[in-house]
């Protein structure tokens, strides 16, 4: 008999599976001819997104630098031999180092996007109550509702977290109230996540609304000399988002650009002035002391320290340094004669302008006068019956931006009722330190801050408005006291090393000290001078005294005659007559204690 044929069905069958099988190995045999070119593809687009978004990233005021360099290296390789071949090899293996298979450890990584659209359904759901109206025909906002019409954008982390988050929000909800701006603010803050802080941007003009989780300010940024010109002062560093502007800074880890908050003094400033409050130990005799340490290389110091603890004992008989007070009755004379030489700044300038000719630069030199805890000192003051030290303080913030005269304040957010009115209206630039609540910065800075709370407030640790600017995010360089036990050997060589070097001390004693014989007398000593007003030949060009004679007509012993004194009589202690070192008769090297 012969052989009877198979069914056509189990015929067809097994040409199908020896089909399918030619395809999977057909597949496979590409597949792994062509990995190299996926690799290689994936990693091309890796690294163009990558560069894309550091572009973004990249201030404006440094992105045409940029370009230049980028443009000099490609035609750099142009020229060289192989330059363009080496090019291209190079970037291939970058790409497929970018574009590898990283097992494991990316599968670990990978954020599950059913979980992320759960959390986001939920904040959708969550926000019904705030963003809806019964009248509202179509609600973008409703119980059931797609969330993805309402959530234009949004990003995770690696850890599942909401890192970033746009939504829309219907044109009847009330954006101009606080009070609904909060309510809303309040709930993402919980559905995103404790434990970090939060920025809200809100867009009136297209009703939308971003939240960005922030990262925390860099916290290991020391006391150094910072890229500034002079009459600029780093308060501290804030956001990349806030500025547009970067200074390189050297920590533990190497160079790298930071945003800087900088405060700009002088005559064409429009915030010459500082205010400082903060907690107990938040940062603010820290402030005032880096503020200090930059002034120096550019101008003279006057240091007023209320709280009596020598927190600026490091900068006693340093070049540049006037005088640092503590007392009540030497803090009232130092900021007495800041304010007549306030008064004869403008006048000398006056003068000089008028007969065309060039400000002396005694008066160009800029003068700070730092005071930290004034209020300390009044209270001292009123207990011994002297006038407020406050009061003295009024004709350098009046007249100081005319006169190149800098005023900073610093004091205890707790006391800053005890500061007089004059001193609060003419400090626009505020800084606020330490753990604050909203409603206290914005009564210290006339406006709220634009995140929420940090749940970790470090040390100098803030926020900083400049005038009628917006509410910056604010970290002060760690600028600790060299002298104290708690100091470490890095950050007190820091500071050492920006200090000046010593000038000739000048002995502390409780009557004034006379200048050595033959120091600023034409006759060779104190006694062999004319009589007061007989000074040879025409004198002063402005009527007062001449080159090289005593300052302001007063005598070797301290005493002024009548109507030496500018003011008609001398300070208690006698007016200082000690003359900067350098310069020429633009202040005192130190003023002595009383």
């Amino acid at each position: 008999m012969g052989r009877r044929a198979l069914p056509s069905s189990l015929s067809d069958g097994a040409s199908l599976a020896r089909g399918r099988e030619f395809a999977r190995t057909a597949a496979d045999s590409a597949a792994d001819m062509l990995h190299p070119l996926l690799t290689i593809g994936r990693g091309l687009h890796a690294l163009g997104t990558g560069g894309l978004r550091r572009w973004a990233r990249t201030p404006r005021d440094r992105r045409g630098p940029t370009l230049l360099l980028a443009a000099s290296c490609v035609v750099i390789v142009a020229l060289l031999p192989y330059g363009p071949t080496l090019s291209a090899v190079a970037l291939m293996a970058a790409a497929a180092w970018a574009g590898r298979d990283r097992g494991a450890a990316a599968t670990a990584d990978t954020v599950d996007e059913e979980s992320c659209h759960a959390r986001l359904r939920t904040v959708y759901e969550s926000l019904v109550p705030y963003l809806t109206v019964p009248e509202d025909p179509e609600p973008l906002y409703a119980h059931g509702g797609d969330w993805q019409r309402a959530f234009t954008e949004y990003e995770f982390d690696h850890l599942g977290r909401l890192v970033s988050l746009q939504l829309r929000y219907p044109a009847y909800f009330t954006d101009g109230e606080p009070e609904s701006r909060a309510k809303v603010e309040q709930l993402l803050r919980l559905k995103a996540g404790r434990g970090r802080e939060y920025r809200f941007d809100w867009e009136e003009e297209d009703n939308h609304l971003t939240l960005s989780a922030l990262a925390p300010l860099p916290t290991d940024i020391r006391a150094q000399r910072f890229v500034t010109v002079p009459g600029e002062a780093v308060l501290g560093f804030t956001d990349p988002c806030s500025v547009q502007r970067t200074l390189p800074v050297t920590d533990d880890t190497g160079t790298r650009d930071v945003p800087p908050v900088v405060w700009r003094t002088g005559q064409r400033s429009t915030e010459p002035h500082l205010l400082v409050l903060g907690r107990p130990a938040a940062g603010t005799t820290t402030l005032l002391r880096s503020v200090a340490l930059q002034a120096l290389p550019h101008g003279d110091v006057l240091l007023i320290d209320g709280s009596g603890t020598g927190e600026y004992s490091c900068l006693l008989g340093r070049e540049g340094v006037l005088a640092v007070e503590s007392s009540p009755a030497g803090a009232l004379a130092t900021l007495e004669w800041a304010c007549h030489e306030t008064e004869r700044r403008i006048l000398t300038a006056h003068h000089a302008r008028q007969q065309g000719r060039p400000v002396p630069e005694d008066v160009r030199r800029p003068l700070w006068i730092l005071v930290d805890r004034p209020s300390a000192l009044s209270h001292l003051a009123a207990g011994e019956g002297r006038p407020d030290p406050q009061e003295f303080l009024q004709v350098p913030l009046r007249h100081g931006r005319v006169a190149n005269v800098t005023v900073a304040v610093a004091e205890h957010l707790d006391n800053a009722g005890l500061i007089i009115e004059p001193v609060l209206a003419q400090t626009r630039a505020r800084v606020v330190l330490g753990a604050v609540t909203p409603g206290q910065v914005r009564t210290a800075l006339g406006a709220p801050p634009p995140t929420t709370p940090p749940p970790d407030v470090p040390p100098g640790r803030g926020y900083a408005r400049l005038g009628s600017g917006p509410v910056l995010r604010v970290q002060v360089p760690a600028t600790p006291d060299p002298y104290a036990q708690d100091t470490s050997e890095y950050e007190r060589r820091a500071v050492l090393e920006l200090l000046p070097e010593p000038c000739v001390p000048v002995p502390y004693a409780t009557e004034p000290q006379g200048p050595p014989a033959g120091a600023g007398y034409p006759y060779g000593g104190p006694g062999d001078e004319p009589a007061y007003g007989a000074w040879p030949g025409a004198g002063h060009p402005d009527g007062e005294r001449p080159t090289g004679g005593h300052p302001d007509g007063a005598h070797p012993d301290g005493s002024y005659p009548a109507g030496g004194h500018p003011d008609g009589a001398a300070p208690a202690g006698g007016y200082p007559d000690v003359r900067h070192p350098g310069g020429t008769g633009g202040g005192p090297a130190r003023l002595q204690a009383t």
